[in-house]
C-alpha cells in the first residue's frame, strides 16, 4: 500500500494477501458447527419452552431466525471475500475513517459481554468436574462481592486462562481448534440425545405434549407473543456474527466457499442442536422429576465419570464457540483503536480483561433477563449497523471499495460520515423505550413501544438501512 495513516494501519488490518486466503466451504462448516454446539445455544430453545412454547414451536423459531440471520451474514461476508479487510476497516466505507470506531466499539463490547457469558459456562463445567472428582471438595458459601464461591471463580480464571494461548497465535490457531473440534462435538452431541431417548424410554411423551416444562401448565398458548420476541432474540444470537464476519471471510478462497461453508454449518446445525436440547430437557423431567435446561447442572445430576467426559466436552465447545464469536471481532475492534499501538493480540488480551470486570454470572441469572433483555437488547443496537452496511456495500457502492483509501483520512471516505452516523442513532432510538421497561429501569412505557422492542432488529436494520440511503445519496462524502 503506497500511502496510509498510521492510526489506521496495521499488518493485522490491511488487505489480506492472496497467500492467506486459505479458507474453503469446509473450514467455514466447520467454524459454524463448532460455534453452534455450545452451551448458550444448548439454552435456548429450553428458555423458549420455559417462556411458554412447545418443543416443534421452539426447535422451528431457533431454525427461522437462523435462516433469517444467514441473509446479512452472506451479505456482509461477500465485502470480506472480496477485498480482504476486516469488519472495522468496512464500517470506515459507511461511517468514515474515524466514525468506524463508533460501531466497532458497540460490536466489540458486545462481543466482550459474550465472552465472559461463555467463560462463566466453561468455567462452570470445570467446577463441577472438580467437585465430582474430589467429593465436592471445591464447594463453598458465595462471597459477599462476587456473589459466587471462591472455588466457582477460581474455575473461571482458569478456563479463562485457555482462551490466552490461542489468542496469542491468533486467527490460524483458532481456524485449527475449530476444524478438528467440529466433528466431535457434534457426535458428543448425538451422544447426548441417545443417553436421553434410552433413559427416557423414547420421546413420545415430549412429542405429543406442548410446553410440558413449565410447571402447572401456567404459561401454554403462550406462543405468539412468546414467537415475536424469541426470533428477535434468536437473530440477535448471532447478529454479532452478521456484522464481524467480513475477520473470518476476507480468508476465503472464495465467494463460493464462504456462501455455501455459511449455509451448511449455521441454520441445520443450529435446528438439530436445538431440538437435541428440549429432547434431553423433556428426558430430564422423567429421569430426574424436573427440568434441567442448563447442561452444566445436568451433567454434574449424571454422575460417575460419564460427567467428567461430559464436562470435558462442554469445556471444549465453549471454547471453539467463545475464541470465534468472542475474540476475534474486539481484537481488531480493539486495534482499530490505535493500529500501532494495539495489535490484534492485545487487542485480545483486552477483550479477555474486560470479560472477567462484567461479573458474567449476573447475566444468566432467568432464562427471561437472558433471552429478552440481554439478546434483544443488544440486537436494537447490532440491527441498525447491519442496515447501514448492507445499504452501503451494496446499494451505494454497488460492491465497490477503493481499498487505498479506507487507510487514509483525507481519501474519498472522510474522517466522518454523518449520514451513517446520524442513521445510527436514529436506529436505535425507536427501541429505547422498550429496552428501558424490559431492563426494569423504568416502570412502564406505551403499550406500542414494547410492541416496537419485540421486533428490535428487524426495526433497527430497517429504519436505519431505510434512512442511511436517503442522506447518502444526497451528501455522502466522496461519491
Amino acid at each position: 500500500m503506497s500511502k496510509f495513516d498510521a492510526d489506521l494501519w496495521n499488518e493485522d488490518l490491511a488487505p489480506i494477501a492472496d497467500s492467506a486466503r486459505t479458507w474453503d466451504w469446509k473450514a467455514f462448516a466447520a467454524l459454524w458447527v463448532a460455534m453452534v454446539v455450545c452451551v448458550p445455544t444448548y439454552m435456548l430453545a429450553g428458555g423458549l419452552v420455559s417462556e411458554g412454547m412447545s418443543w416443534w414451536q421452539a426447535v422451528l423459531t431457533v431454525l427461522l431466525g437462523n435462516a433469517i440471520v444467514l441473509v446479512p451474514m452472506i451479505l456482509i461476508g461477500h465485502a470480506g471475500a472480496k477485498h480482504g479487510v476486516p469488519f472495522p476497516v468496512l464500517l470506515r466505507s459507511a461511517f468514515g475513517t474515524k466514525g468506524a470506531r463508533i460501531p466497532a466499539m458497540a460490536r466489540g463490547l458486545v462481543a466482550c459481554g459474550w465472552f465472559g457469558i461463555n467463560t462463566w459456562v466453561g468455567g462452570s463445567a470445570i467446577y463441577v468436574i472438580v467437585n465430582a472428582l474430589t467429593a465436592n471438595g471445591i464447594a463453598g458459601d458465595a462471597l459477599p462481592f462476587l456473589g459466587i464461591s471462591i472455588g466457582q471463580f477460581l474455575c473461571f480464571i482458569a478456563f479463562w486462562a485457555m482462551h490466552l494461548y490461542f489468542i496469542k497465535n491468533g486467527t490460524e490457531a483458532i481456524r485449527w481448534l475449530e476444524t478438528y473440534a467440529a466433528p466431535f462435538l457434534l457426535a458428543m452431541g448425538l451422544a447426548l440425545l441417545g443417553w436421553a431417548y434410552v433413559n427416557a424410554g423414547g420421546f413420545g411423551e415430549m412429542l405429543s405434549t406442548p410446553s410440558q416444562f413449565v410447571e402447572g401448565g401456567a404459561k401454554e398458548g403462550l406462543f405468539l407473543p412468546t414467537f415475536i420476541a424469541g426470533l428477535t432474540a434468536m437473530v440477535g444470537f448471532w447478529a454479532t456474527m452478521a456484522l464481524n464476519i467480513p475477520d473470518f471471510t476476507r480468508f476465503a478462497k472464495s465467494q463460493r466457499d464462504q456462501i455455501i461453508g455459511q449455509a451448511l454449518g449455521l441454520p441445520l446445525p443450529m435446528a438439530l442442536f436445538a431440538f437435541i436440547s428440549v429432547a434431553v430437557t423433556s428426558a430430564t423431567v422423567t429421569v430426574y422429576g424436573e427440568a434441567i435446561w442448563d447442561p452444566v447442572v445436568l451433567a454434574g445430576r449424571m454422575g460417575g465419570f460419564g460427567v467428567v467426559v461430559a464436562l470435558a466436552a462442554l469445556v471444549i465447545a465453549t471454547l471453539t464457540t467463545n475464541l470465534a464469536a468472542n475474540v476475534v471481532a474486539p481484537a481488531y475492534g480493539f486495534s482499530n483503536l490505535s493500529p500501532s499501538k494495539i495489535s490484534f493480540t492485545m487487542g485480545g488480551y483486552i477483550t479477555a480483561g474486560i470479560g472477567i470486570a462484567i461479573f458474567p454470572w449476573q447475566l444468566l441469572e432467568t432464562a427471561g433477563g437472558y433471552l429478552f433483555v440481554w439478546l434483544v437488547g443488544y440486537s436494537a443496537l447490532l440491527g441498525p449497523i447491519a442496515g447501514i452496511l448492507i445499504a452501503d456495500y451494496f446499494l451505494i457502492r454497488k460492491c465497490s471499495l477503493d481499498k487505498d483509501a479506507l487507510f487514509t483520512h483525507e481519501g474519498g471516505y472522510g474522517p466522518w460520515n454523518n449520514a451513517g452516523l446520524t442513521a445510527l442513532v436514529i436506529g436505535v432510538l425507536p427501541n429505547l423505550p422498550g429496552f428501558l421497561h424490559a431492563a426494569a429501569i423504568i416502570d412502564a412505557v406505551p403499550a406500542v413501544f414494547d410492541a416496537i422492542y419485540s421486533y428490535a432488529w428487524f426495526v433497527g436494520l430497517f429504519v436505519a438501512g431505510g434512512l442511511y440511503l436517503i442522506v447518502a445519496k444526497k451528501n455522502l462524502v466522496g461519491m
